[in-house]
């Protein structure tokens, strides 16, 4: 009797994994990618791979001016991502850092104009850091209170504010600027520099590194090692099943989301005062839905998500200066940046499972 021919390929799932050899296959993903990359170079432009490679290197790190407006747009998407990590592990798909970012971000803004060149720098900035996260936070309970008590739709709903997150910095920009409409206040305070984050240690922005840092540090601590981290990890694996262990399910909701909004506003006091000295409906820059790959291809982790956002942030530099520099579109940037993407997303898979591949023999023996 035929019983079929088995798979040549047969998968099965990895109970565990090396570190070294997990980020040995990513090493692997990254090269091949690149070899792949640059057989598309050839083929769309006929230039030099290498010559193409270090423009991208050249934008991203060339000078110093680069390097630094390297560091500091990392430190803004870790900030982002480390603020969204912890309601995506509880399964709440929050899309609304970027109004979360905005509300923030005008909150410091208004501090800076009102504030910035009356109270001293030592009461001033930690006031403006608690107002922003206090008022973002208020701003991400509010999708949260719907889906703990209504079982709203949290997507819809996340992504719906952050249009209207638009309008009221779009109000507040033509309260204090421009009463004939306009998208920006320009730079705030330009003369007393009142409300702008200053130099730590030398460094043009040491305390957003600092900031940052702490924050990152402190998620992975909570996230790992707190009771409240746990009870995120148990809500987001099954609601039923939290209920079923005590968990207060509308508790830990409200409190997570309300941590992911403070950081995310926090984010736009450092986007604000730390390094744009600016106010505009577009201040968060999409980087709320960047932050949101940054988190799963990290895994939540959040010193894995120092290196990821330090990536996307240097190909997208470097796209910039291959895009001027050989003249390209530039799309023909982000299909590179497309094609190194999908190396790392996919080489997850081999992490997380095992293939096997059986001989011919082997595969045509049971018929």
């Amino acid at each position: 009797m035929s019983k079929g021919r088995e798979p040549v390929f047969q998968m099965t799932k990895r109970e565990a994994i090396e570190p070294w050899k997990a980020w040995l296959i990513r090493l692997i993903a990254v090269a091949l990618s690149l070899v792949v990359c640059a057989g598309v170079i050839i083929a769309l432009t006929g230039l030099n791979p290498v010559e193409v490679y270090k423009g991208i290197f050249d934008g991203a790190v060339g000078t110093k001016r680069r390097a630094w407006m390297t560091i500091r747009d990392t430190l803004v998407l870790l900030c982002i991502a480390v603020g969204i990590t912890p309601a995506f592990k509880m399964r709440f798909w929050n899309i609304g850092a970027e109004g979360q970012i905005l509300i923030g971000g005008v909150t410091s803004a208004a501090m800076m104009i009102y504030l910035g060149n009356t109270l001293p720098p030592v009461i001033l900035f930690p006031l403006m850091l608690a107002g922003s996260a206090l008022a973002a936070l208020v701003w991400a309970i509010i999708p949260a209170f719907f889906k703990a008590y209504w079982n709203t739709n949290e997507t819809l709903f996340t992504l719906m504010m952050n249009y209207v997150a638009m309008q009221v910095v779009t109000f507040g920009i033509i309260f204090w600027e421009n009463p004939k409409g306009s998208n920006s206040v320009g730079t705030i305070n330009s003369a007393t520099k009142g409300g702008w984050l200053p130099k730590l240690f030398g460094l043009e922005y040491g305390w957003n590194l600092v900031i940052v840092l702490a924050l990152t540090v402190a998620m992975f601590i909570y996230l790992r090692y707190s009771k409240q981290g746990y009870e995120i990890a148990v809500v987001g694996e099954s609601g039923n099943t939290a209920r079923y262990a005590g968990i207060n399910v509308k508790k830990v909701i409200l409190r997570t989301m309300a941590i992911s909004g403070a950081v995310c506003g926090i984010a736009g006091f450092i986007i604000v005062s730390g390094a744009s000295h600016t106010i505009s409906t577009s201040t968060a820059g999409g980087r709320g839905f960047t932050a949101i790959i940054v988190s799963w291809m990290s895994k939540f982790n959040t010193f894995a998500m120092i290196l990821v956002s330090f990536f996307l942030v240097f190909m997208q530099k470097g796209a910039g200066q291959i895009a001027s520099q050989f003249n390209l579109n530039e799309n023909a940037a982000d299909v590179i940046t497309g094609i190194i993407l999908f190396f790392i997303l996919g080489c997850e898979f081999f992490i997380d499972y095992k293939v096997r591949i059986r001989s011919a023999k082997q595969a045509g023996s049971e018929e």
